[in-house]
């Protein structure tokens, strides 16, 4: 069941939309319903159908198809890395292996403290600060060096 909360943020992003394309908010329902729970479980993006009036199958199309919706647990800090070419030809493979080595995990997984998930990401659209990630699907961190993510996840401790 989706809060009240929710549901006020969601009549929000309704309101950018006519009202007989209410299917139109689901990737910000989605959004919203995420932010809240950490991850979006069977149960959300039903609920989250049934307050649009779509179908349930159509949500989760949507919500299967983009990476930054998590159908499973994602950790308090989902630390997605890009990997593709700009960010790559200037050394996102360090930072990743160096992330790797400070968290213990690899990529989709958490971290025992269920602080922090690693994700590979695709391209973010901010080749000019590679190599980049995002935290949390909302904090993108241009420029990285090895230095510069010790104090990111200092900062997140």
């Amino acid at each position: 069941m989706l809060s009240n909360e929710t549901t006020k943020k969601i009549d929000y992003e309704l309101t950018k939309y006519p009202a007989d394309q209410r299917q139109a908010a689901v990737m910000s329902a989605l959004r919203i319903v995420q932010t809240e729970h950490g991850w979006l479980s069977q149960e959300c993006i039903s609920d989250v159908a049934k307050y649009l009036g779509m179908p349930e199958i159509a949500a989760m199309e949507v919500a299967s198809f983009y990476n930054m919706y998590d159908l499973a647990p994602a950790g308090k800090y989902k630390i997605s890395i890009c990997t593709n070419i700009s960010c790559m030809l200037r050394d996102s493979d360090e930072i990743v292996n160096h992330l790797k080595t400070k968290l213990g995990v690899g990529f989709n997984e958490i971290t025992a403290d269920g602080k922090f998930c690693l994700k590979e990401g695709e391209c973010m659209g901010a080749c000019g600060g590679a190599p980049l990630m995002i935290v949390n699907n909302h904090t993108m961190h241009e420029f990285l060096t090895t230095e510069k993510v010790d104090a990111i996840l200092d900062e997140l401790k």
